[in-house]
C-alpha cells in the first residue's frame, strides 16, 4: 500500500481499508463459509486485483459490473475496482435478461465481474457493450473466453491506491425500480464516506463489530455497511443469499454482533421455529429500514430477540444512503407507548433534512409534504439523465418523493411515497397507515394497500394481502378489522387474498407499480 503522504486529503473509501489494517492487521476481517482472511491479506488481494484491473486496461474512472452472490470475492470487487481507480457497478442477478442487458448497455463498463452462478451472463454482456475483460470470480470451472480471478491475482504484483476520492465516482447503483424504471445513482467517495460518519455511532460499530451481510451487494444499504464495517476495523462474515434457517444458524456460529434486515425479511425470521431455540444473545444491533415495517411484526420480532438493540434508518440509494435513524431508546417501552415506533427518527449528525409544500416552502412540524435532504452524502446525480437531476437535486435538495412530517421534537414520520398518496372522495389516504393496520391482524403476512380507479370517488382504496401459513382470514374479515380501526374512507373497498407471492424487488420491497398492473389486467373490460 503506498504511503499516507501520497494519498488527497479528501475522504477517500480505501482510507478505511488502510485504517483497518493499521488498527487490526493480523485480526480477522472476513469470514465467507471455511475461508478466514485478516486484514492484511485481504489488502494485498485488493492490491493485486487492482493491478489485474489496470493491466488489462481500466482507465481512471472505468467501470466494473459485479453479478454475484455474497462471497469474499465480492467484497474484494467493491474495493479492488475503486483501489484502481475505477466504479464498481453491481447489478441485480434477479433481472431478467434483457433487463440486465439494459443496465449494462446504460452503464458501458469496461469489465465484468461474474460469479460462480452467472457465467452465462458473459455472451449476453459482450452484445450489449464492448468489453475488454469477462473475469470468472468463482470456485467452479471458468468457461472458454473468461478469466479465471483466482490464476489472475496469483500472477499480479500488488498495485498502489490510485488515489481517488471526494467527488470523484465511486460506485453507480440502480434504482430498484418500484415506482418508475430503474435509473443508476452517482455515489462519490465522499458520499459514502458521510454515510459510515452518520451511522457509525448509533450502530455501535467498533473494532469488536461481527456483521452479517446476507443482504444482496446490489442494494445500497448491505453495500454500504462494506465501507462503514471496514473503516471501523470489524469483521465481515459473507452468507451468499438470505435465507432464515440461514441467518440464524450463522448468525449463533460465527456470533454475529451486527446484521440488518428488511421488514419481509423480519416476518421470514419471526416465522423460522429455530429462531426461538437458537442463541442469538451475541447480536447487539440489529438494524432495519427500505420498507415501512409494520408496528405489530417490529413489537413481535423484538421479543424474539430480547437481548438486542434496534435501531431504524431511513433514507434512499440517492442518499447514500441514511438520513434519518430511530435509535434503539426509541424502541424501548416508554418511546412505543409514545407511538415512536411508527417514526422514522430524527436527522443524523452530517444531513439536513425538511419537509416541503408543492411549491419547495418549508413546512411547520405537523403538517405533511414531501421530504426533502441536503448534505455531503447526497448523489452526485444520476447517470446519463442530467435533465431528471437537475429536477430531484433542484434548489440544492434531494426531492425524495416521499411524503413525511416532523413531530415538535424533531422525529420524522414518513407516512407515504407521494406516488403512493390516494385520494378518495377529496380525502388524502395514506396507504402506510392503511398497511400498518392491515399488518396488525394475526392471519396477514404481507399486504400492499393501493389506489385505483373508482367512477364516484375517483381512486378506491384497495388492498393486497398474503396471509401466514396455517392461518385463515376472509376478505370481509380483514376489511372488518380496519373499519373497526380506522376512519371508514380509509378503508379498503376491496381486497384480495392471494394465492401467489408478492411481486417483489431485488431489494425486498414488493413493487405496487406490479400489483397495479395486475390489477388493471384483471377489471380490463371485455372485449366484444
Amino acid at each position: 500500500m503506498p504511503s499516507d503522504a501520497s494519498m488527497p486529503a479528501r475522504p477517500g473509501l480505501t482510507q478505511g481499508l488502510r485504517r483497518a489494517v493499521e488498527l487490526r492487521g493480523g485480526g480477522t476481517a472476513l469470514i465467507d463459509g471455511a475461508k478466514r482472511f485478516t486484514w492484511r491479506e485481504v489488502a494485498e488481494r485488493v492490491a493485486r486485483l487492482s493491478a489485474v484491473l489496470r493491466g488489462l486496461g481500466l482507465p481512471d474512472g472505468g467501470r466494473v459490473v459485479l453479478l454475484s452472490l455474497n462471497t469474499h470475492r465480492s467484497f474484494e470487487a467493491f474495493f479492488g475496482v475503486i483501489h484502481a481507480g475505477g466504479v464498481i457497478v453491481p447489478l441485480n442477478h434477479r433481472l431478467a435478461d434483457g433487463e440486465l442487458a439494459a443496465q449494462v448497455a446504460d452503464s458501458a463498463p469496461d469489465m465484468v465481474i461474474l460469479g460462480d452462478e452467472f457465467d452465462r451472463f458473459a455472451g449476453l454482456f459482450r452484445e450489449a457493450t464492448p468489453l475488454k475483460a469477462v473475469i470468472h470470480a468463482g470456485d467452479g470451472p471458468c468457461s472458454p473466453g473468461m478469466l479465471p480471478y483466482e490464476d489472475e491475482l496469483a500472477a499480479a504484483a500488488p498495485a498502489e491506491d490510485a488515489g481517488r476520492s471526494g467527488d470523484d465516482l465511486a460506485c453507480l447503483f440502480y434504482t430498484s425500480g418500484t415506482t418508475s424504471a430503474a435509473k443508476g445513482v452517482m455515489l462519490s467517495h465522499a458520499n459514502l464516506c458521510a454515510n459510515t460518519a452518520n451511522v457509525i455511532g448509533e450502530l455501535d460499530l467498533g473494532e469488536d463489530a461481527v456483521h452479517l451481510h446476507h443482504g444482496p451487494l446490489f442494494h445500497i444499504a448491505p453495500a454500504a455497511r462494506l465501507f462503514s464495517v471496514t473503516h471501523v476495523g470489524g469483521c465481515h462474515v459473507m452468507l451468499p443469499r438470505f435465507t432464515p434457517a440461514s441467518v440464524i444458524a450463522e448468525i449463533e456460529r460465527a456470533r454475529i454482533s451486527h446484521a440488518t434486515f428488511v421488514p419481509t425479511m423480519f416476518r421470514a425470521l419471526a416465522d423460522e421455529p429455530s429462531l426461538r431455540s437458537a442463541d442469538l444473545s451475541c447480536l447487539r444491533v440489529v438494524s432495519y429500514g427500505a420498507a415501512p415495517m409494520p408496528e405489530a411484526l417490529m413489537v413481535e420480532v423484538m421479543d424474539a430477540l430480547p437481548h438486542t438493540r434496534f435501531v431504524q434508518s431511513y433514507g434512499m440509494t440517492e442518499l447514500a444512503p441514511v438520513v434519518t435513524m430511530l435509535g434503539w431508546r426509541d424502541h424501548l417501552p416508554e418511546a412505543r407507548a409514545r407511538g415512536l415506533l411508527r417514526s422514522a427518527g430524527r436527522t443524523v449528525l452530517f444531513a439536513e433534512v425538511r419537509v416541503v409544500d408543492a411549491q419547495d416552502n418549508p413546512l411547520p412540524a405537523g403538517q405533511a409534504g414531501e421530504i426533502c435532504a441536503r448534505g455531503p452524502n447526497v448523489m452526485l446525480g444520476y447517470w446519463n439523465r442530467p435533465e431528471l437531476s437537475a429536477e430531484v437535486l433542484r434548489g440544492g435538495w434531494m426531492h425524495t418523493g416521499d411524503i413525511g412530517y416532523f413531530d415538535e421534537a424533531g422525529y420524522l414520520f414518513v407516512v407515504d411515497r407521494l406516488k403512493d398518496m390516494i385520494i378518495t372522495g377529496g380525502e388524502n389516504v395514506w396507504s402506510q397507515e392503511v398497511e400498518n393496520v392491515l399488518a396488525m391482524h394475526p392471519a396477514v403476512s404481507q399486504c400492499a394497500v393501493l389506489g385505483v380507479p373508482h367512477p364516484h370517488w375517483g381512486e378506491a382504496v384497495h388492498a393486497e394481502v398474503t396471509l401466514r401459513d396455517s392461518t385463515a382470514a376472509s376478505e370481509r374479515e380483514l376489511i372488518d378489522h380496519c373499519r373497526e380501526r380506522l376512519a371508514h374512507y380509509k378503508c379498503p373497498r376491496t381486497l384480495q387474498i392471494r394465492e401467489q407471492p408478492m411481486p417483489m424487488s431485488g431489494a425486498s420491497k414488493i413493487l405496487k407499480h406490479a400489483l397495479r398492473k395486475e390489477w388493471e389486467l384483471a377489471n380490463a373490460p371485455a372485449e366484444g
